[in-house]
């Protein structure tokens, strides 16, 4: 769990599960997950940094996850 905490891997997961949590469709949620992750990963190369696939892997994995919260909440409430 280390390397969760490293730089800003952490804010990462918890910004894909809000993304994912908030989408209506698996499309919704996959295109804007990517779009976003992209986005930060290419902002962090412009600013001098390097392409951090971990970080991009991770926003892609929260959306994953915060869509199958809302999945499942949903089912159960129905």
């Amino acid at each position: 769990m280390k390397w969760l905490t490293e730089s800003d891997r952490w804010k990462h997961l918890v910004g894909g599960i809000i993304i994912g949590a908030g989408a209506n469709t698996i499309y919704c949620a996959s295109y804007a997950g990517i779009g976003v992750a992209s986005a930060l990963e290419f902002k962090d190369k412009q600013w001098g940094g390097k392409w951090d696939w971990i970080d991009w892997a991770l926003t892609i994995g929260g959306v994953a996850i915060g869509y199958a919260l809302r999945t499942g909440f949903l089912y159960i409430i129905k």
